[in-house]
């Protein structure tokens, strides 16, 4: 995940139409209840995009491949079997016997229908079709993707939870629309809040936007039952709170402590494992801002960005417990081995802005009022805006709930915000989608608001083609390229790169970190 900013029906929805069940209890064996702070922008797979969504996405919707334990590697899931040409332009699929909740087979109609609807609903993960020219039902157990130039990575956004496959009879009769028009037509979202149509090993039960997310077993699942009946995500803000709650018992996992949190759990109740992680926080500059008016140069940016005490910002968030990353692809991730990180250089920053008639720039920062990875965001921008103030800037500290940055981030109503991200597979070209300075690219649309020419570097575009027709060792340095080329763009600044807590119940067991699916519910049980 991944965030990406979006209006979505999530928190309209619901509000007063259905009675939600009572909140479980983690005493209950055969019910799984999660601590989180949930950020769902939807419950739509053509739509949603967000932490919680992955997770969500892959217990109820499955992909045709998926990603291994190793968080590398590709192995079967609706689909047995695969092929792909040397061009890496047609990637074809054999189904295996699957069926959906309601107990209809899963057939290549339905994973053409899907991959045309992700492609032209427009919504927030719909980047992961980009170039998908053809969707052909071989017959009813073999389909045929062709894509309009060699993308050594498609094989690895099939294993993205964005593209689980839909029921698309049932979909269809609730408004979901596939075709060219579906973008203004498709009027399924709001259903999709309060019902699902996979062939997953759960269902969704209910949602309450900001309450609770429950999900039930489906008893008509055709592959190995879940060994819970019931599956109830509860919001909890603050990673304390969601400690307390661990060690009281109330829930079984907490998704959100972090570093410092579990050190300061005392329970012999529960179990707490520090691992690496692909995410990672970032802040990302917004040249086409209000009231900018060029001032925020390429130069201008990096000399920001040489502003930031990067050893201070890992001590001061995470306690230590993480890694600096040098460009916004995480580090593990093909073509970031040779990437070095940015450092702190305070003359080199104030010569810069002194030249460039900036000494008494003012800023603001407008972000999520969140906690995420563990990274108090109010702390992180505080550190962001003592550093700022070494070198003579004043940046404004604006913390806003989801909704507000939503609509003023692409309003361009300030020029600094902070994020996150967390990957959707296992591939840096997904990051090069989304941050690369490429014409009609997510971040040329936010960072330039309507003024591309601000921000976009031609080179980028033919990098990432080189990129994408190549494997091994010739993807790498290419995503190095890459990885450069977007540290000389200096529009997303990585922070800090946390470290992942697990903490659950001792009594839990198959708690895992997925590198696309966040946590795999289905793989957990109860001892």
């Amino acid at each position: 995940m991944t965030y990406h900013p979006r209006k979505g029906l999530a928190a309209l929805l619901l509000a007063g139409s259905a009675l939600i069940a009572p909140p479980a209890l983690a005493q209950d064996s055969d019910t799984l209840v999660i601590a989180r702070s949930m950020d769902v922008n939807s419950l739509d797979p053509s739509r949603a995009f967000c932490d919680t969504c992955q997770f969500y996405l892959t217990a109820v919707y499955e992909t045709l491949v998926t990603l291994a334990p190793d968080n590398q590697s590709l192995v079967p899931n609706l689909a047995e079997s695969w092929e792909v040409n040397d061009d890496f332009t047609e990637f074809t699929f054999m189904l295996k016997d699957a069926t959906f909740a309601d107990g209809s087979p899963v057939e290549a109609s339905d994973v053409v229908w899907t991959f045309n609807r992700l492609k032209n609903v427009k919504g927030s993960p719909s980047f992961l079709m980009d170039g998908l020219t053809g969707a052909e039902a071989v017959d009813a157990k073999t389909v045929k993707f062709t894509v309009d130039a060699p993308n050594s990575e498609f094989l690895n956004k099939v294993s993205a939870p964005y593209t689980g496959i839909i029921n698309a009879e049932v979909a269809e009769a609730n408004g979901a629309v596939s075709d060219e028009t579906a973008a203004e037509a498709d009027k399924a979202e709001p259903w999709f809040l309060a019902n699902s149509a996979g062939s997953g090993p759960f269902q969704l039960a209910s949602y309450s936007p900001e309450a609770e997310l429950r999900l039930a077993r489906n008893d008509s699942y055709y592959g190995e039952a879940p060994a819970f009946s019931e599956v109830v995500v509860t919001q909890i803000q603050d990673a304390v709170s969601q400690a307390q709650a661990l060690e009281t018992g109330q829930v079984d996992i907490a998704m959100q402590i972090d570093p410092d949190t579990a050190q300061s759990i005392r329970s012999g109740d529960v179990t707490t494992e520090v691992i690496p992680s692909y995410n990672f926080v970032y802040i990302g500059f917004i040249p086409g801002a209000k009231g900018m008016d060029g001032k925020l140069t390429a130069e201008v940016r990096d000399a920001l960005a040489s502003a930031i005490d990067y050893d201070g910002m890992l001590d001061f968030t995470v306690g230590g417990n993480g890694e600096k990353q040098a460009a916004p692809i995480p580090n593990g991730f093909p073509g970031t081995a040779g990437l070095t990180p940015r450092s702190q250089d305070v003359e080199k920053a104030k010569k810069v802005l002194a030249d460039a008639g900036l000494s008494d720039l003012k800023l603001v920062a407008g972000y999520p009022n969140d906690n995420v990875y563990g990274v108090d965001f109010n702390i992180m921008m505080q550190k962001v805006q003592q550093d700022f103030a070494a070198i003579g800037v004043e940046l404004e500290l604006k913390p806003l709930t989801w909704a507000v940055w939503r609509d003023e981030l692409g309003a361009g109503e300030w020029p600094v915000t902070a994020i996150y991200y967390a990957p959707d597979y296992y591939g840096s070209g997904q990051y090069v989608a989304y941050f690369g300075m490429i014409e009609g690219f997510p971040w040329v649309g936010r960072a330039s608001v309507g003024k591309p020419e601000l921000v976009v570097n031609p080179a980028e575009a033919d990098l990432y083609a080189k990129a994408l027709a190549s494997s091994g060792d010739d993807a790498d340095a290419a995503y190095q390229e890459l990885g450069e080329a977007m540290m000389e763009d200096a529009i997303i600044i990585p922070l800090v790169a946390p470290n992942l807590v697990l903490a659950y119940r001792n009594d839990i067991a198959g708690v895992r970190y997925s590198a696309c699916c966040n946590l795999p519910l289905a793989e957990i049980t109860r001892n």
